[in-house]
């Protein structure tokens, strides 16, 4: 049996839980030497035995055994049917978008990403693709968007940064009534939280760059398919594109994701116990966390988020977004500095592009950002609850 036939044993038809997937799956010892921990293969280029051979490794931007052993764990993790490894999650989002052709139409959630915001707003209407951006969370606006072409419903859940909750089975019967593709970027959450294909979705993207690299020590995407057509297409966006990752950050990738669950766990203690404080602060005048019971989408949130509803909490102080800045320059345990998911707390005040790049946000029609402009987003980490509490304390008090 060759390495790619014996990885095609896959660890989740024995029935193991996640935890023991994320550590087992698609990672037994090296056949070769009994090696514990994957190899690093780095060569771009592989040995043929005739041109035409048909050999599975020929080129490294086509397959390479490291990113092959990822993929085949974000496989199992997501509960797709294939993955594509990339660059960078910003690669990844691209390539789900290659899938469209000039002419086609797509609904996006209007609280998301800002890099997939310019994506929508400014790159896609000179291929001819336009966009309508919506809330989500109204099903009826969602029936009303649909035009002829509409082809795809891009969906993140929870959103970033206000941290809505979407309903994705309802989006999949929506968009399949209408032909159209479902993408979720599902980073906010992680395959530990929620699994987006049992809900329906065709397509689960990831920036693996946050939560499942979780050490900020690494840059790289992922998309991971419902069926086996969509899979090939992606893979196919992936060779011709060529953002593909190094064989280093896949193996890094695969040895943090092996503890994705135990990290998830503290990152989910922390941001419920740092959510419930902020919500008897006297300067905070909302707080935003799925795992609150007033949170408008908790109930949704329980059924679709089994794993738990992630580390991420956004909050509002009275004062705008020169109030935001004031605190999140005032942290000291959380740092001030873009993305999210790692074992260290961040914070980072959104709606500051507001100001930074006002013709940006004015791009993006009914934008709910402007509403919220002393919003601030917290990727809480793995430290001391006690220590993040009265870090944020301590910077709240400077209002």
């Amino acid at each position: 049996m060759t390495i790619h036939e014996e990885r095609q044993d896959r660890a989740s038809d024995r029935g193991w839980e996640l935890d023991t997937l994320l550590i087992h799956a698609n990672q037994g010892p090296d056949p070769q030497t009994g090696a514990i921990v994957p190899p690093i293969h780095p060569s771009s280029t592989f040995v043929r035995q005739r041109i035409d051979d048909d050999a599975h490794f020929r080129y490294a931007r086509g397959a390479n055994p490291t990113r092959e052993a990822l993929e085949a764990i974000l496989t199992d993790l997501e509960h797709g049917v294939g993955a594509s490894a990339f660059g960078s999650g910003m690669a990844a989002v691209t390539a789900a978008l290659q899938l469209l052709s000039a002419g086609d139409h797509v609904i996006v959630g209007y609280d998301c990403y800002l890099s997939t915001y310019h994506l929508f707003a400014n790159d896609l209407p000179r291929y001819g693709i336009t966009a309508d951006f919506v809330d989500l969370g109204d099903l009826a606006a969602v029936r009303r968007a649909l035009r002829p072409t509409t082809r795809m419903i891009w969906i993140e859940t929870p959103t970033n940064p206000l941290l809505d909750i979407v309903d994705l089975r309802e989006i999949a019967v929506i968009a399949g009534e209408a032909n159209a593709l479902t993408v979720v970027d599902n980073t906010f959450a992680s395959p530990y939280c929620q699994n987006p294909i049992d809900w329906g979705i065709d397509l689960v993207v990831h920036s693996t760059t946050k939560y499942l690299g979780g050490h900020s020590d690494l840059l790289g995407g992922a998309v991971i398919a419902r069926t086996a057509e969509l899979a090939a297409r992606i893979t196919d966006r992936q060779y011709y594109l060529g953002a593909v990752p190094s064989p280093f950050d896949c193996w890094l990738l695969i040895r943090g994701m092996r503890t994705l669950g135990v990290r998830m766990r503290q990152h989910m203690e922390n941001a419920q116990a740092v959510a419930e404080w902020l919500c008897g602060h006297p300067k905070v005048t909302s707080v935003r966390y799925p795992g609150l019971p007033d949170h408008p989408g908790h109930a949704l949130a329980c059924r679709q988020m089994p794993g738990g509803f992630s580390g991420m909490v956004s909050f509002a102080v009275a004062g705008g977004s020169a109030a935001a800045r004031r605190v999140s320059e005032g942290t000291r345990v959380f740092q001030l500095a873009t993305s999210l998911g790692g074992v260290e707390s961040l914070i980072y005040p959104p709606t500051a592009w507001l100001e930074t790049d006002p013709a940006l946000m004015a791009q993006i029609p009914g934008s709910p950002w402007a509403q919220h402009p002393g919003l601030l987003r917290l990727s809480v980490g793995i430290e001391s609850a006690r220590d993040l509490i009265a870090d944020l304390d301590c910077a709240l008090a400077g209002l």
